[in-house]
């Protein structure tokens, strides 16, 4: 019986168990495949709802379901901190217990690292900590400066920060606080998702423009007080009310293995996204990928939707002695939150070294709409 181990049960972690889950054939009475999921959380959060959530268009329970109900005939969750990686093995250690596989996915995305005391003086809006107590925030604002800080490079999701001003904006104008209060974003970036090309970076700073948010491009954060954001451009600009995206690294787990790449992250075929180890894979937020343009594929999550389905399908392909006929090709399509119900849809080709392919609609209720529906159908098949 072949055992495949999972490092990590995010978005590509848990799309990985299933599919390979649905391929098996195991049934409640039969194990054909042994799948062991390993995962420090408890609860699994849907990432993508949680600029919603920072505007109180969600409650917290409603992004969470319990990792445990993912266990199924033949699947596990194993809850731990993993100590140990040796992919040449295929073997992991979590509760001072080694588990050894034929197969094993890398997708433990990234680690969250606060810098400049920024937790002292602004929210952490990646965590649903941070975003449910950003909410409280907000719901007691009367009024003044709102600032969505982008502390370092790279992040994940690249699109939150803009999400999160956009709906921050559409909140501020339906409680008539609009004549008292400013929405700004400072990053480091050149501009908002300029990975997508010139085209679609204008369009989105056209966006954020015509709302009437600030933005602040190459701003690279240095120091924060309460109050007061400093800068390496020598700036400092006020805040009244802080949401912050963190650091973002390759976890020490992974930096400390034989998987790490010069800057910490895994390298991977960009194609079948299989590391250095034969039978062991990467996926998602964990992996550097670079592009033809010079940087690398972003950390969203469609990408590690894609990569997770291809992965399983070609593990499939390999248990049962055929070849894996399946290939990441660096196409994604998302769906960016604007206000007022709507939302622009997005659609990237970011293998295509010409990079014309990107295209982002108009902001529509469509758009909108098929975003809620996104992250109602997560949590139906997969909890």
């Amino acid at each position: 019986m072949k055992t495949i181990l999972i490092l990590g049960a995010g978005t590509g972690g848990i799309i990985t168990a299933r599919e390979i889950s649905r391929y098996s054939g195991n049934e409640e009475d039969i194990t054909l495949v042994k799948i062991l999921v390993f995962e420090k959380e408890e609860k699994s959060v849907f990432s993508p709802s949680l600029p919603w959530l920072m505007v109180g268009d969600r409650k917290p329970k409603q992004l969470y379901e319990n990792i445990k109900k993912l266990n199924a005939a033949g699947l596990e969750v194993i809850n731990g901190e993993i100590e140990e990686v040796d992919p040449k093995n295929i073997s992991v250690k979590v509760n001072g217990k080694e588990y050894k596989g034929d197969y094993m996915v890398v997708s433990l995305g990234v680690e969250q690292v606060i810098d400049h005391n920024l937790d002292r003086f602004g929210y952490n809006f990646f965590t649903l900590e941070g975003a449910t107590n950003f909410n409280e925030k907000l719901e007691n604002f009367s009024g003044g400066k709102i600032a969505v800080l982008v502390s370092s490079l790279p992040f994940k999701s690249p699109a939150a920060p803009y999400e999160a001003a956009m709906l921050i904006e559409d909140y501020v104008r339906r409680h008539d606080l609009s004549n008292n209060t400013e929405v700004s974003i400072y990053t480091p970036e050149k501009g908002p998702m300029e990975f997508a090309g010139k085209e679609m970076s204008d369009e989105l700073q056209a966006l954020l423009k015509g709302k009437g948010i600030h933005y602040f491009p190459d701003h690279q954060v240095t120091a924060v007080t309460e109050n007061i954001l400093k800068f390496s451009n020598n700036s400092s600009h006020e805040y009244d009310l802080l949401a912050f995206t963190p650091t973002h690294r390759s976890p020490a787990v992974i930096r400390n293995s034989p998987l790490a790449g010069e800057f910490g992250w895994v390298d991977v075929n960009r194609n079948t996204m299989e590391t250095n180890f034969t039978d062991v894979y990467a996926i998602g937020d964990i992996t550097d990928i670079p592009l033809d343009t010079g940087i690398s594929l972003p950390k969203i999550g469609v990408f590690a939707r894609h990569q997770a389905e291809i992965v399983a399908h070609n593990i499939g392909r390999k248990m049962d002695h055929k070849v894996p006929d399946q290939t990441f090709t660096g196409e994604g399509e998302y769906f960016i939150e604007y206000g007022k119900g709507l939302a622009s849809q997005a659609e990237v080709h970011l293998y295509d070294p010409s990079g014309h392919d990107a295209k982002m609609k108009d902001p529509e209720h469509l758009g909108h709409w098929s975003k809620w529906w996104a992250e109602k159908y997560w949590f139906f098949k997969n909890f």
